[in-house]
């Protein structure tokens, strides 16, 4: 059996059911009310069946035969009524009352075979098998064994059923025109919204990203639709704009990667060929050649050790944790550092006032962390700030506790709420500061500042650029973070902010 076709947009199906549905509801009230009027006319019928008995003095002059047994057209009462008898008897007598052209109700000749219950209306066919609209009979009992059968036809039943059958039907027809055309205009008016956000995905779809759906109204189905889009959209572009933002840094980094470990391995590879090529170079060179290969080896070294340790510290916090004295720490790092750059002044002492808020000056500092990581923070900054300034510039070391300042400080690591307690370590110098252009860098790996006009003066070898990274990673894996406060011209400082300052003794006013 072939099955319909459906259609495919969502407004034909609208189309479709509001037609079907109205046009079922406008037939289902016309039929119920076929049969409430069918039922009606019946109970008339009926009524009038009931109301009528021939009276007594017929049956006497059909018995005395003062009344033809067959009856001629003339003498037929002018009524609609059809009147049968049988005699005694039990017999039909081919004897009538009333008039009609038609052919009468289907009875048989033995009041034997006519299975009606005495004065309850019944439905006969008509006579001849017609097909017509049949009789309404009612049987009553006469006189002397006789019986008497009225009827009454259903024409006038079947007419008006017939016409409000026809009615019905047309006006159904009607109702489902109307509700296709008028329906089509209100479908395509409420799903224009839709219409709208569809056209929208399909320019999204093509690449058009930067679009967002139009939201008429938002209390709507279609506006709630709309601003989930809307959520989504965004937050895929936001995704999109982090992945490519970190596969340009994954194709930065491994281009400085491979650009910092050409150098020494060039260098190696080339010393070393030379010492194959010339198995009779003096000592002198041979010793220069192999600390030279010596030296490149150990920069490459250093190099992958500290990939390794910002891919580690990428993955997990620090493992190891427990109260460290900064105050300490800090005075251990400053010596270390002082024995590789005797050129710079390095002093400690309290903190001083800065942006981050209110301070205090404390004999001790702890705060909870791994201490060699911290020593690795100290002495990143320290060994930063005195390769990148020029000899006999001051750097000063200031330690306290105090309090996290405005989000949006040049930084990084992570977000401390403004006026959280915090262990600060600055490390400040008063040479000639970072260019501003290259500030919101210097925690990028690899980066290196570009030599000031005054130059650094140290004689030390440049870094790789990781010194500041690793600080930062080490910073964020202990729920702190180092802040940059740059004075150019007049020096700047790193400022190491590490939560939980809590354990401080007290200093000579009692306050803590």
């Amino acid at each position: 059996m072939p099955r319909l076709p459906r259609p495919r947009s969502l407004r034909g199906r609208l189309i479709l059911i509001a037609g079907l549905l109205a046009t079922s509801a406008v037939l289902l009230c016309q039929l119920a009310g076929l049969a409430v009027l069918r039922g009606w006319l019946t109970d008339q019928v009926d009524d009038r069946l009931t109301h009528f008995r021939p009276p007594e003095s017929v049956y006497q002059d059909l018995a005395a035969g003062r009344i033809p047994r067959t009856p001629s057209p003339d003498s037929a009462l002018p009524s609609d009524y059809r009147v049968f008898f049988y005699d005694g008897g039990g017999r039909l007598l081919h004897t009538s009352m009333g008039d009609g052209d038609g052919p009468g109700p289907r009875l048989p000749q033995r009041a034997a075979d006519l299975h009606l219950a005495a004065g309850r209306p019944s439905t006969v066919p008509a006579e001849g098998g017609s097909g017509g609209a049949g009789w309404r009979v009612v049987s009553y009992a006469g006189p002397d064994a006789m019986r008497t059968v009225v009827a009454l036809p259903l024409d006038t039943v079947a007419g008006a059923t017939a016409k409000l059958l026809w009615l019905s039907l047309g006006l159904g027809a009607a109702v489902a025109a109307g509700v296709v055309v008028l329906g089509n205009g209100a479908v395509r008016l409420g799903l224009r919204p839709l219409t709208r956000v569809e056209r929208t995905a399909q320019l999204i779809t093509a690449g058009a990203l930067e679009l967002n759906v139009p939201v008429a109204d938002p209390d709507t189905e279609v506006g709630r639709l709309g601003l989930a889009l809307n959520t989504m959209l965004d937050r895929l572009r936001t995704a999109l704009r982090r992945t490519e933002t970190s596969e340009q840094r994954l194709r930065r980094f491994l281009a400085d990667a491979g650009h910092e470990l050409r150098t020494p391995l060039t260098a190696v590879q080339g010393f070393a060929e030379l010492l194959l090529d010339e198995p009779g170079m003096a000592d002198r060179r041979r010793r220069e050649a192999h600390a030279l290969i010596a030296h490149n080896a150990d920069r490459m070294s250093r190099l992958v050790d500290d990939l390794f340790l910002l891919a580690k510290l990428g993955d997990t916090p620090a493992a190891h944790r427990e109260q460290v004295d900064l105050l300490s720490l800090a005075a251990d790092t400053i010596a270390t550092t002082a024995i590789r750059h005797p050129q710079h002044a390095i002093s400690l002492g309290p903190l001083a006032a800065h942006p981050a808020g209110p301070e205090r000056d404390l004999d001790i500092v702890e705060a909870p962390g791994d201490p060699h990581q911290l020593a690795q923070v100290l002495g990143n900054l320290l060994s930063n700030a005195c390769t990148h300034t020029p000899a006999g510039t001051r750097v000063q070391v200031r330690i306290g506790a105090a309090r996290a300042g405005v989000r949006g400080a040049l930084g990084t690591g992570a977000a401390l709420p403004p006026g959280m307690p915090v262990c600060a370590v600055e490390v400040a110098d008063d040479g000639p500061g970072i260019d501003p252009a290259e500030a919101p860098h210097v925690f990028e790996r690899f980066h290196r500042a570009v030599p000031s006009a005054n130059g650094a003066g140290s004689g030390v070898e440049p870094g790789s650029g990781l010194g500041l990274a690793i600080a930062g990673a080490i910073a964020a894996a202990h729920g702190g973070r180092i802040e940059l406060d740059n004075r150019p011209g007049a020096g700047c400082a790193f400022r190491l902010l590490l939560p939980g300052a809590g354990t401080a003794t007290e200093g000579a006013d009692g306050t803590v």
